[in-house]
């Protein structure tokens, strides 16, 4: 890991807020902090979330990856490709949504 990646994410562990979501120079992967938890202390967790065509997330919650573990797990269930012909057939029952452009808002971004 990269001094200067490194770097930012222990400072955002720091000083960041409970349930704070900072994008990453990827569009669509922002790093969110976990409160504490039982027997979990704060920490830091991947959330892969579309964003709109102003930058900000399309849903309230993305998909939040914790480890490695699980990153490898979810991969695994995406590359089946049972949930393409799955997802294509609910596109077709579904009605369709309008969407709506948001104004984009300046937010730090970690580097990745």
């Amino acid at each position: 890991m990269g001094e200067k990646l490194a770097e930012s994410l222990k400072l955002f562990l720091e000083k960041g807020k409970e349930w704070e979501r900072r994008p990453t120079s990827v569009p669509g992967m922002f790093i969110l902090k976990l409160p504490t938890y039982k027997r979990y202390p704060q920490r830091l967790c991947v959330e892969i979330n579309p964003v709109d065509a102003s930058g900000n997330p399309t849903k309230k919650r993305g998909l939040v990856v914790r480890n490695l573990l699980e990153l490898k797990e979810f991969k695994n269930l995406l590359a089946e490709e049972r949930l393409e012909k799955l997802m294509s057939s609910i596109d077709e029952i579904n009605p369709p949504t309008a969407e709506k452009p948001k104004l984009k808002k300046k937010a730090e971004v970690i580097e990745i």
